[in-house]
């Protein structure tokens, strides 16, 4: 079966990915949401039901149907069937994940549940990182933040303690950085500074922080190559020059982890400082 353009449906789970993203900003409403969804939550489409996909991703099980069929899919079934796919050569199943986690909650003391649980949530966290980050994404933001006279850190609320690390690492490599949130609030002026000899890395999760938003459209229009980490290829914060991760961090009982985020920050840290070492 073929799409609303002709194209045919994608067999794997990547084509399907991409084609999403492509064709995003031309989705309605509700079948935007159903997109959203599922790039945040390929696990859950891959192995939750129609009912309550839909309930969580805020939409009718009928739309589910119909995004389906706007990949060129049959019905919400067969697009399943590709997001299963996807799984099935990972170590463990999803079943088993599944009763990994009951066991954990079924001994020990709550102490230990909690140990166990976010334990499991940092695996997961770093299993996604390496299954979406492609390393030539990585060797495409280190190549013009080892050529920056200054790199400007941008990050809010949950994600300030990952810029905050990354300024302590740079600066015992020898890198100047430059860690935007002061309490005086001049980060717009701070900012003025950058320029297209220089770079940012801005970091932020779903609720986006407004501040970095306004931040990372400032050095943006500045001509400041940019590096994104964040969560969807919806999020507002992906560039449309520059390069950007999609990290996406499991959850333990409403408390997300920041493994992934700052296994990926210590990977661009250390190679920035390993690039600019060997060209210096």
């Amino acid at each position: 079966m073929t799409d609303e353009t002709g194209t045919a449906a994608p067999r794997d789970f990547w084509t399907l990915r991409n084609l999403i993203v492509t064709r995003k900003d031309a989705l309605p409403k509700r079948l935007a949401q159903v997109a959203l969804y599922a790039m945040a939550s390929p696990d859950d489409i891959a192995f939750g039901t129609a009912a309550s996909i839909a309930e969580k991703a805020a939409v009718q099980p009928s739309t589910l149907v119909r995004f389906a069929q706007a990949f060129g899919y049959q019905g919400f079934s067969e697009l399943q069937e590709v997001f299963r796919d996807r799984l099935r050569d990972r170590p463990s199943t999803y079943d088993e994940r599944l009763s990994q986690l009951r066991a954990h909650k079924d001994g020990g003391s709550k102490t230990e549940r909690l140990l166990a649980g976010f334990c499991d949530a940092a695996e997961r966290s770093v299993g996604s990182l390496r299954e979406r980050i492609d390393a030539r994404q990585i060797e495409a933001a280190v190549a013009f933040l080892a050529r920056a006279e200054t790199i400007y850190l941008i990050g809010q609320r949950r994600s300030f303690p990952v810029t905050s690390y990354m300024s302590y690492a740079f600066g015992k490599l020898g890198v100047k950085t430059v860690l935007v949130g002061s309490a005086q609030g001049t980060d717009p002026e701070t900012l003025a500074f950058a320029g297209p000899r220089d770079a940012a890395i801005a970091i932020s999760f779903t609720p986006y922080a407004s501040a970095t938003l306004a931040q990372a459209r400032q050095v943006s229009d500045q001509g400041t190559p940019l590096v994104v980490i964040t969560d969807s290829p919806f999020s507002p914060l992906v560039p449309k020059l520059g390069v950007w991760f999609e990290v996406v961090e499991a959850d333990y009982e409403g408390f997300r982890s920041l493994s992934a985020s700052l296994a990926l920050a210590m990977t661009l840290t250390v190679a920035v400082a390993e690039v600019r070492r060997q060209d210096g």
